[in-house]
């Protein structure tokens, strides 16, 4: 059901008088921050040195993000209904600053830019300058969860906020270019996994301006009748406004809000109230208006208003061109400045009064800064969940399966009275194949539709967030962390790269937080990668790629963690440090399939506080006699297998070998210390890998990844480093490391190779492992499994020889 908003009495002429003028005070300022840098208020006629060098702002999308904040405050003052404001189109960043500077949080947050005319100077010089900030709505900007610079995230990071928030509104403007991306045309689903029982809603508001930079929009040359199609399959029930008239818009426009929040309430009490489980359609706005509402209509004879030409800056000669400088004064001046601002340049007192108080104000809402909402999470001790390890590398065990049996345990003691909580699981149709499935049995999937009874665990009320989408799992768990609660995103590794730049949009918001003390702390987004290239031999080459690895790497070492735990107890510790910690982004690494079992919580503990640490009982190096022959490294779990599977074949045939065995599980250790907190110092990493002594490395992921965080060591020459060599196929799992040249044998001949000595029987030892290759490719051909000294191999069963 579609509806065309109309006015009514609700909104009375003098109350709309005040809302234009306000309007117009916003985009005076948006434009003023584009172009000036110099005589803010127009104190005097507008000279060529008051424009600034650089025009670097965007105009056309500005207009109707401020219209929308009018209506939008409007409603906060009536009912009393916090909002979060998440703006999708790129390059809004001038018109929510002049929106949050008019309400007074600007300055509080920022008290240089004062409410003032030396405040409104400030705010212009600042704007895209050197040492100043961004055209987008960025983490610099008050009342923002959302960088509008990578497009298609809005819904998405809307509705992580909505989750658990039972009384919060967000408004999300979807721009009709963003609209056209992938993870935003996914994200219309939110009506499917809202529930109006415990979560707040989403207010999406597409606002249509027909273009994108030089180019028209899809959405945009789409009729109403079509959008409303399409909306209203997803769950929507649309209200269009449209026009040109900024007195008819925003008689329009308040009645589409007032009556969609009205709607929204009586949907969320209806269902509070024990009504039935229904998809009740949700309001959503459909918002026509022009691209560079209100300014130049034509610049040297060319439309500009309505077209693409107003998408970033309207007049590009203003520094030079007179006459470009006079349609800018004459642009600025329609606004009539003197009528907003005091002879001081404050906000005259009577359109001051149109914003909320307090943390109501969109600007300085809490849900914005959720570190000032983040209590810390509730995680039960570790012991009941560790595996017992009798003696290393002898018993198996599903690695991720303890993981989960915790995650149960969170979910019971977050939940809330009202079916809410603190805490979720984001992951995407993959949670019981991860092995995480015990969070089931303290709550359901979520999905807002027909419950059958050959559905497993599924319900409205549900708490596991499954949707076979990347984007929309890690997107809903970024906006979740950022209003203040905790979660976990789990996926399968290959898969992860999907929402790659997902993660480093994430990572560089953390970055730039980190150095605005009004931005609280909030919980770390926590990655796990499973179901990894190493096994994944049953689905084949297209799920094999450690490809996120590379992806965090670079990135701010203030922000970025990676952990490889080799076992299930180690995958405790590292999960339990990182669910506990704030402002980085953690990426944890550890397969679903079972894998043998190393260490005790006790000694995980020590070894995940320590980062990496040589394993006496695997090498040979107990006598005393100096440094090793050769060291033998691994991060990962399979290449910790192999490895050690390396060290036996080595004790058993060349003993007098001195053999060196460090497991490295906090990779970015690896970095000199001036590189990252994490990073080993010179003393620690002598003691791991001596200084001059040549290391076989086993890695997880391509090897350039080592080869790239061991720059700035001594002799980084030394280190020979085995990994994911992008080869593989639905083949036995011992036949990957074969295919990738990381297999035990590979690595007892590179060890030899690599040794400060030949030892006896090192040779024969050469052509074992050669012969033991060539028999396991005839082998897995013929009997389609390993061969059983590979497949049952345990550390100490004395199979080593073959």
């Amino acid at each position: 059901m579609t509806e065309q908003a109309t006015a009514t009495v609700h909104y009375p002429d003098d109350e709309l008088d005040l809302d234009l003028r306000w309007w117009a005070a916003a985009n005076y300022l948006t434009v003023g921050q584009i172009y000036l840098r110099d005589n803010a208020l127009l104190a005097r006629p507008l000279a060529h040195p008051d424009v600034k060098p650089r025009l670097l702002g965007h105009w056309g999308t500005s207009p109707g993000l401020s219209a929308l904040y009018v209506q939008l405050n409007r409603l906060i003052r009536r009912t009393g209904t916090p909002c979060l404001y998440v703006a999708g189109p790129g390059h809004g960043g001038p018109a929510l600053v002049a929106a949050t500077y008019l309400e007074g949080t600007y300055s509080e947050v920022y008290p240089q830019v004062s409410r003032d005319a030396e405040g409104v100077h400030r705010l212009f010089r600042q704007f895209s300058t050197p040492g100043g900030v961004p055209s987008h709505v960025s983490v610099q900007t008050p009342g923002s969860i959302h960088e509008g610079g990578e497009l298609g995230y809005a819904l998405v990071h809307a509705a992580g906020a909505a989750f658990d928030s039972p009384d919060l509104l967000v408004a999300c403007v979807v721009g009709d270019g963003e609209a056209e991306t992938g993870p935003l045309s996914g994200s219309w689903k939110i009506p499917a996994f809202l529930d109006a029982r415990r979560d707040g809603a989403v207010l999406p508001v597409l606002h249509l301006n027909g273009y994108k930079i030089n180019s028209p929009t899809v959405w945009g040359r789409s009729s109403d009748g079509e959008i409303a199609d399409y909306l209203s399959s997803q769950g929507w029930a649309p209200v269009f406004v449209s026009g040109d008239d900024p007195r008819a818009v925003f008689r329009d426009l308040e009645a589409a809000v007032r009556t969609s929040h009205d709607r929204i309430r009586e949907i969320q009490a209806a269902a509070r109230g024990g009504a039935e489980d229904v998809r009740p359609g949700w309001p959503a706005i459909v918002l026509r208006t022009p691209k560079g509402w209100t300014g130049p209509a034509q610049v040297d004879g060319v439309q500009i208003e309505g077209t693409f030409r107003a998408h970033q800056v309207p007049l590009s000669g203003v520094q030079t061109d007179g006459a470009h400088l006079a349609l800018l004064e004459d642009w600025l001046r329609s606004y009539s400045p003197e009528t907003l601002f005091t002879a001081e340049g404050a906000l005259v007192p009577e359109l001051a009064a149109l914003a909320p108080e307090g943390d109501l104000r969109m600007g300085a809402t809490p849900y914005a800064n959720g570190g000032r909402r983040r209590t810390p999470l509730d995680l039960p001790p570790l012991e009941p969940y560790a595996v017992d390890v009798p003696a290393p590398g002898t018993t198996y065990a599903q690695t991720t399966h303890p993981l989960g049996e915790l995650l149960r345990d969170v979910y019971a003691r977050t939940t809330t009275d009202d079916g809410g909580g603190t805490f979720r699981l984001f992951c995407p149709d993959e949670t019981a194949s991860n092995r995480l499935q015990s969070v089931f049995e303290v709550t359901d999937r979520c999905l807002q539709a027909e419950v059958l009874p050959t559905d497993d665990h599924l319900s409205p009320h549900g708490r596991v967030m499954e949707v076979l989408s990347e984007h929309l799992c890690q997107g809903w768990l970024e906006g979740y962390l950022l209003s203040g609660r905790h979660g976990l995103f789990a996926t399968y590794e290959a898969f992860a790269m999907v929402s790659a730049s997902m993660v480093v949009q994430h990572v560089k918001w953390l970055q730039h937080a980190a150095t605005l003390p009004w931005r609280a702390p909030v919980s770390s987004l926590t990655i796990l990668l499973t179901s990894t290239c190493w096994r994944n031999d049953h689905n084949g080459f297209s799920h094999q790629g450690p490809g996120l690895l590379d992806t965090v790497i670079p990135l701010s070492p203030q922000v970025v963690r990676v952990w490889l735990p080799p076992d299930a107890n180690t995958l405790l510790s590292v999960a339990e440090h990182c669910l506990q910690s704030t402002d980085h982004v953690n990426l944890l690494i550890a397969d679903k399939q079972p894998h043998l079992q190393y260490l005790t919580l006790e000694q995980a503990h020590a070894h995940a506080a320590a980062g990496a640490s040589v394993w006496d009982w695997a090498g040979t190096e107990d006598d005393g006699q100096g440094e090793p022959d050769v060291v033998l490294a691994a991060a990962g779990d399979v290449p910790t297998m192999e490895t050690l599977a390396a060290a036996e074949l080595l004790r058993e045939w060349v003993p007098a070998l001195r053999v060196r065995m460090v497991n490295v599980i906090d990779l970015m250790g690896l970095l000199p210390p001036d590189d990252h907190p994490h990073g080993f110092s010179d003393k620690h990493f002598d003691q791991l890998f001596t200084a001059d002594t040549d290391v076989v490395f086993a890695f997880h992921g391509y090897p350039r990844a080592v080869h790239q965080l061991l720059h700035g060591r001594p002799d980084p020459a030394r280190f020979h480093v085995r990994g994911f060599e992008e080869q593989g196929t639905t083949t036995t799992p011992f036949d990957m490391v074969v295919l990738n040249r990381m297999s035990r044998y590979h690595l007892v001949i590179e060890a030899l190779r690599r040794s400060r000595r030949a030892p006896e029987r090192g040779a024969e030892l050469v052509r074992f492992c050669r012969a033991q290759l060539d028999r396991h490719h005839g082998y897995v051909r013929e009997h389609l499994e390993d061969m059983p000294e590979v497949r049952d191999w345990t550390w100490g069963a004395g199979a080593a020889r073959g």
